[in-house]
């Protein structure tokens, strides 16, 4: 039974919210602020059940929920758990950050209890994918070379810090060696299917890992007018 983290300050929502998860199979801790949520974070494990999944508003009272987003993210414990974003603000700026901090999807209000269980069932089954990918195999080109199993990136065999996001970016470049990703292509398979966002998150990501890969940047390649490749042709 999937646990299931809620952070919704409007009590109507949250209430009717949780009926439904529950009906639906979830276990579920809800928060009505921010600060609650880090708390049951930061313990997450201590005697406090780790969640399997999130869902956090936006527009809270205390804190920005991207605040929350954050917290999960640099939490090693629970940087891989899989984040939903709900929102009712229209701003594309908001959607992006949170895409770009680590989330792997969003729905905006008004939305319906259909659409919200089946995307979070959607992200926890892509989740599942990627622990049994990870499961299966190291990678290496060049100098970059990933631990699956470990989830450890590293250059020259120094360990470099990545996030969820990123290191899945960059396995899945060292997956496709010396082929042609076009950012369609790339979303698909990192961010999912059910991801609707602009394809410019992908050009943050790659700068982003690409300063972090230090000399071995230049590995990363731009096709211009397509998207990346790792590793030259010609090589």
């Amino acid at each position: 039974m999937p646990h299931l983290l809620l952070l919704e300050d409007d009590a109507d929502i949250r209430l009717g919210l949780e009926q439904h998860l529950k009906r639906e199979g979830f276990t579920v801790s809800s928060f009505d602020t921010g600060r609650e949520a880090i708390r049951y974070i930061l313990q997450a494990g201590n005697g406090t059940p780790k969640p399997d999944v999130a869902l956090l508003d936006l527009t809270l009272p205390d804190i920005d929920g991207l605040d929350v987003l954050r917290a999960i993210r640099t939490d090693n414990r629970l940087r891989a758990l899989p984040v939903m974003l709900v929102t009712a603000r229209n701003e594309e700026i908001d959607r992006v950050l949170g895409l770009e901090l680590g989330a792997d999807d969003y729905i905006s209000k008004p939305f319906s209890s259909r659409e919200l269980v089946a995307r979070v069932r959607a992200i926890l089954r892509r989740a599942a994918f990627m622990d049994a990918t990870e499961r299966q195999r190291d990678l290496a080109f060049g100098p970059i070379s990933v631990d699956l199993d470990a989830h450890v990136a590293r250059v020259d065999r120094e360990p470099i810090d990545l996030t969820r996001r990123e290191f899945e970016l960059l396995a899945y470049f060292l997956q496709n060696p010396r082929r042609v990703l076009s950012r369609e292509k790339i979303l698909q398979q990192v961010w999912g299917l059910e991801y609707l966002g602009e394809s410019r998150t992908i050009d943050a990501h790659v700068r982003r890992v690409r300063a972090k890969l230090g000399e071995a940047s230049n590995l990363i390649e731009t096709v211009v007018g397509v998207g990346y490749r790792l590793g030259s042709v010609d090589a």
